[in-house]
């Protein structure tokens, strides 16, 4: 990390700032949390990133002890990105972080959340309160073909990636329609009859899931 800006602070935040403040750091170390993931899959989650600038952060950050390199086992053998132990301690920092920003405007045009950040989003904004009945079961959520296990808690949403054998429900569409169901005032019904969205098991159960991440609640 020789050459870096620092704050020259003693103070935990400015040390922590440090290693994680630059530029698109966060956003990086938000797109690892749900498990390791190739350069291009990396890019695929931050579009607006170049490619130059996202070595440059997995550098700094496998510097700084954040991020680590693997490579997978043949047949694959491809290298990914994974955080370390003390990166996956970022995980309550940056769902905070979701949590107060949900309260701040979207951006102009309302731009399409990733796959993954749109899960993490889930995380960020669950609102357990909301949950009664619905604790303990496991539901499936699948974005532009990526499985995902739903399994809502009395304290936190638990996301894992992978396919369930028998959720409550299985709900399957793209983060931009989910998205506007969730946060912009598009109807569920209407997603269904025009097949942007489809859900397999009850339908009730799905809908009361997607009612469970209000922007702005606070649990």
């Amino acid at each position: 990390m020789a050459g870096r800006r620092t704050y020259g602070d003693a103070c935990g935040i400015a040390r922590a700032l440090d290693v994680i403040g630059e530029r698109w750091a966060i956003l990086v170390v938000r797109e690892l949390l749900l498990g390791p993931k190739r350069f291009t899959d990396l890019r695929a989650g931050l579009p607006r990133l170049g490619p130059d600038i996202l070595s440059q952060r997995l550098r700094e950050l496998e510097e700084a002890g954040v991020v680590s390199r693997d490579q997978l086992p043949p047949p694959a053998g491809s290298r990914v990105y994974r955080l370390t132990d003390w990166g996956r301690e970022l995980e309550p920092v940056v769902l905070g972080l979701g949590r107060w920003g949900s309260r701040a405007p979207f951006p102009n045009g309302h731009e399409t959340l990733g796959v993954d950040a749109f899960m993490l989003a889930l995380k960020t904004l669950y609102h357990p309160a909301r949950a009664d009945g619905l604790i303990g079961t496991t539901y499936e959520i699948r974005l532009a073909g990526q499985p995902f296990e739903v399994r809502p808690t009395d304290t936190q949403l638990d996301i894992a990636h992978g396919s369930v054998s028998d959720p409550l429900a299985t709900i399957e569409a793209d983060p931009a329609t989910l998205q506007a169901i969730l946060w912009h005032g598009s109807s569920l019904d209407d997603a269904l009859a025009a097949g942007r969205l489809t859900i397999t098991g009850g339908r009730a159960a799905a809908a009361r899931l997607l009612g469970l991440f209000p922007i702005g609640a606070r649990t």
